[in-house]
């Protein structure tokens, strides 16, 4: 079997090539990513030199690269994970959103009905749902795609390509919708880690706004088993909702961090809110877990606990990725980058 894997250097692209290579033996990955600053070959130092593993330094909407990797590699199966995907750089400037979310899946859309896949998977967000208010049921995969930002507009239209590619064309598409991730090698400049290493350092964490808006979170580990069954035993033109029932406000999380650490809260520093905050995410992931057999099993407070001790044994990791040092290594091992 042979899996072409987009946006495998950055957080979750690399936690699921680890995944595929530790439960699939018999695969062949081929990684496809641009090395914007959010992808980090560091990421997969280990399995660099694995007969098993190739990495293409390339875009996804680079159409004469990605037809040329079909031409060469006969793919079977497509998972799309890459993606810009931090929502205030979207409301800066959402140019490379649409370039890389839109246009980049397009291309990849393409490929696949030219050359033939036996499952392309797409991978979501839950954030192409909208926000939900206190008292809301969540989200099921019967909602309508309400995008409140740049960045979940670009994933809800690439959503809707890969729906129209289907009922069009019959490309075998799987769409998965997760919320919010947690674990290793997620950038330093996501919440989560944002806490941890500001607390580390005992400088101030910032909360937007009043810290009440609440996010449905997920181990990286289980989102990853997740899309797995959805390549394997996913229905072409079905959604699945990925989620751990695991609501918090984001002024809990802080002070479970803090806690774990032993760190006070007069840390929290509360700042100006972004515009467009969601106040609220939430997945039902029923028909995911009926359809896939799939039932998350990281408990968040252990998963926060090893998650702490991972970034604190981790220190040369995101200080290398915090100093832009990290891109030395993509330099060394594979040449020129992108910026």
């Amino acid at each position: 079997m042979k899996i072409l894997v987009t946006g495998g250097a950055g957080f979750i692209g690399s936690n699921f090539i680890h995944y595929l290579l530790r439960e699939h033996p018999d695969w062949h990955i081929v990684n496809l990513d641009k090395l914007t600053y959010a992808g980090n070959l560091e990421n997969l130092s280990d399995v660099q030199d694995d007969p098993r593993y190739t990495f293409v330094h390339g875009d996804v909407a680079d159409r004469e690269l990605v037809n040329s990797l079909f031409e060469q590699e006969k793919f079977d199966l497509i998972a799309h994970l890459a993606a810009e995907s931090h929502v205030d750089r979207s409301i800066l400037d959402a140019s490379p959103f649409i370039e890389t979310n839109v246009k980049g899946t397009q291309v990849l859309l393409e490929a696949a009905k030219q050359y033939g896949v036996q499952k392309f998977l797409l991978v979501s967000t839950d954030e192409v749902y909208g926000s939900l208010g206190p008292d809301d049921p969540a989200f099921t995969e019967e909602n309508p795609l309400k995008p409140n930002s740049p960045y979940s507009a670009s994933k809800a239209s690439a959503d809707l390509l890969a729906r129209a590619y289907f009922v069009t064309f019959g490309v075998p598409v799987v769409i998965t919708r997760c919320s919010n991730n947690y674990g290793p090698y997620q950038h330093p400049e996501k919440f989560i880690p944002t806490i941890i290493l500001n607390a580390l350092a005992d400088q101030p964490i910032p909360v937007y706004g009043d810290g009440l808006n609440v996010r449905d979170w997920i181990h990286v580990e289980d989102h990853c088993r997740a899309l797995d069954l959805a390549m394997k035993k996913g229905e072409p033109g079905q959604v699945y909702n990925i989620g751990a029932n695991n609501e918090h406000t984001n002024l809990d999380i802080v002070r479970t961090i803090l806690k774990i650490m032993g760190k006070p809260e007069t840390l929290i520093t509360f700042v100006q809110d972004r515009p467009g905050h969601d106040r609220r995410y939430a997945i039902n992931p029923a028909h995911t877990e009926a359809a896939l057999s799939w039932q998350p099993s990281v408990d968040f407070y252990t998963g926060l606990t090893d998650l702490i001790a991972w970034y604190t044994a981790n220190r040369a990791w995101w200080k290398r990725v915090k100093s832009g040092e990290y891109r030395e290594y993509a330099e060394k091992w594979y040449g020129a980058l992108t910026s």
